[in-house]
């Protein structure tokens, strides 16, 4: 929140431990950002793009162990889609 950018190499991560169903919603954040919500077996559920300042809740679909916050547009720029793989050291 309240960062005025994101490099293009950096992100956040929120993992869950179960894996749930989760919103995200864009209060206080200045910037866009691709949210990629990641299943258990680590692959991409879905990707959606946020806009600064949306109070919109933006849902997970189903449960998710994972989500990752990118620079808007970044995803789009790597190629990311639903369906890849990702995977993080845990």
């Amino acid at each position: 929140m309240f960062r005025k950018n994101v490099q293009a190499d950096s992100g956040m991560i929120f993992p869950y431990d179960p894996a749930q169903d989760v919103a995200f919603w864009m209060k206080n954040t200045l910037v866009p950002l691709d949210i990629v919500f990641i299943r258990e077996d680590g692959t991409i559920a879905r990707i959606t793009h946020a806009r600064p300042m949306d109070l919109t809740p933006l849902p997970s679909g189903e449960p998710v162990a994972a989500v990752l916050e990118l620079r808007g547009g970044r995803a789009a720029e790597l190629g990311i889609l639903a369906g890849d793989r990702v995977s993080w050291p845990r």
